[in-house]
């Protein structure tokens, strides 16, 4: 569900939108809670969501049914923010009356201008659908990303008048905002004095870059695998072009363009056929194009997203550092964090962005998956760069010499991206186990795979791609 739902059904008269909050999928912005719950329990889902990119929090739904809050606890969960999280959650509170009397607390959380705890000193993070506990070494990372507020926050120098109305009343409509003014306002994309934020400019003028100079996507072709220099420069005729307009506009428009460029080669397709596949799934390159232009630094100016395509493989780079300590080596093992709050949720709504934060590991699933080697991520003093290979994981003469079901047996491995037992292999790679253990010692003489365990008839041991 993207968080424009919960909008829309806000929007319903009372009786309706309980009715359909009951059955709303929970999710990055949209979590239930009990009418019992207590205030300090409270406080978590507030301090998770004030973290993230802010949210809905609906009290008085319990397992799938309409429990209400008594009278005399109302006012102590009104108070929930300001008595058990510090600094104080910034969030708004209305109530909503079911048809048989029922009361419910519906708290709207805004984005954080920095790092926020419960009054017991934790900290949390939303998650998909969880509001998950950060470690100390994770703490630190957030603490120093959210040193001070997010630049997509801050104002520009424009009012509601400056932004193109057909943009704004096209999402004003998709989210069941009554008016324009009261859909910027529900996105913190005005200031509290009025004024448009950094983010609603980006995503809802005409031409953003009449302020934001770098504000675009940049997409280069290149007819050899190496740029080249001067006149040995190897960039196709008319194979660079500059993406402009808001950020939905120049995403759109950039994907247009990769999607025509990038090379294809042929393979056999599902229907038994040979057929035109391009070297880099459009999912993989798509997730990592949204990716670079919703979560690179707009404060830093003179630089802007690139998106390279050469006959091997395709280069994106973005301004702006990985947050705080995550380390690009480990990209799976990197936390949400987004750089732009409001823009992320914004995009969200309109479905150009996911809300599970799994779109590093949704890139590495999607090259795993047709064998392909492991994207790449790097960090330079100030930007990201993400290569995608169409190069085989495997080298051509290893892979030659491996069955198919070999093959199948790494493709599980990899698939998965865990440790597995050897009847779990056997059971995904729909052989006997005792093919499938032929087939991974041989792999694991090729050093292709490696075991875990304490002897060989240790029932905890397990398989794994080197």
């Amino acid at each position: 569900m993207h968080p424009g739902g919960v909008d829309r059904v806000l929007a319903l008269p009372a009786d309706e939108a309980v009715e359909q909050l009951v059955h709303l999928r929970e999710s990055q912005w949209f979590e239930r809670k009990s009418g019992r719950i207590s205030p300090r329990d409270l406080a978590v889902p507030l301090v998770a969501m004030a973290n993230a990119e802010g949210g809905y929090v609906v009290v008085g739904i319990h397992d799938g049914a309409v429990d209400g809050v008594r009278e005399g606890r109302l006012n102590a969960l009104h108070q929930t923010a300001h008595d058990f999280t510090v600094p104080v959650v910034r969030c708004s509170v209305n109530e909503l009356t079911s048809r048989d009397g029922h009361v419910l607390l519906v708290i709207r959380v805004d984005p954080g201008e920095q790092v926020h705890e419960t009054t017991k000193g934790d900290v949390y993070l939303r998650v998909g659908d969880e509001s998950r506990r950060l470690g100390y070494a994770q703490r630190r990372e957030l603490e120093y990303d959210r040193g001070s507020a997010p630049f997509d926050g801050t104002a520009v120098d424009a009012d509601i008048a400056d932004l193109d109305r057909a943009q704004v009343v096209a999402y004003q409509a998709s989210i069941g905002a009554a008016t324009p003014e009261g859909m910027l306002a529900a996105r913190d994309l005005l200031t509290r004095d009025g004024r448009v934020t950094v983010a609603g400019w980006l995503l809802f003028a005409k031409r953003p870059q009449s302020l934001f100079p770098s504000a675009l996507a940049r997409v280069l072709r290149y007819a050899d695998t190496d740029r080249g220099t001067g006149a040995a420069m190897t960039l196709y005729e008319g194979g660079d072009v500059r993406c402009e307009g808001s950020i939905p506009e120049q995403i759109a428009s950039a994907a247009k363009l990769i999607e025509e460029w990038i090379p294809k080669v042929q393979a056999l397709a599902p229907s038994g056929r040979f057929e035109p596949r391009p070297i880099i799934p459009r999912d993989v390159w798509l997730e990592g194009l949204v990716n670079a232009v919703l979560h690179r630094s707009y404060s830093i100016a003179g630089d802007h997203v690139r998106v390279e395509i050469f006959p091997n493989r395709i280069e994106i780079e973005n301004p702006g550092r990985f947050p705080g300590l995550a380390d690009p080596s480990k990209p799976l093992s990197i936390s949400r964090y987004a750089r732009n709050p409001r823009i992320v949720r914004v995009c969200s709504d309109l479905g150009i962005a996911r809300e599970l934060g799994e779109g590093i590991k949704r890139i590495f699933g999607e090259m795993r998956a047709l064998g392909l080697t492991d994207p790449i991520y790097s960090q330079g003093s100030g930007s990201v760069r993400l290569v995608l290979s169409s190069a085989d994981a495997l080298p051509e003469d290893v892979r030659a010499s491996l069955s198919s079901a070999a093959r199948k047996v790494l493709d599980v491995l990899r698939l998965e991206g865990r440790p597995m037992s050897t009847g779990q292999v056997a059971e995904l790679a729909g052989i006997a186990r005792p093919t499938a253990s032929r087939h991974l010692q041989a792999l694991r003489k090729l050093e292709l795979v490696a075991w875990d365990g304490q002897g060989p008839k240790d029932p905890r041991a397990s398989w794994s791609l080197r």
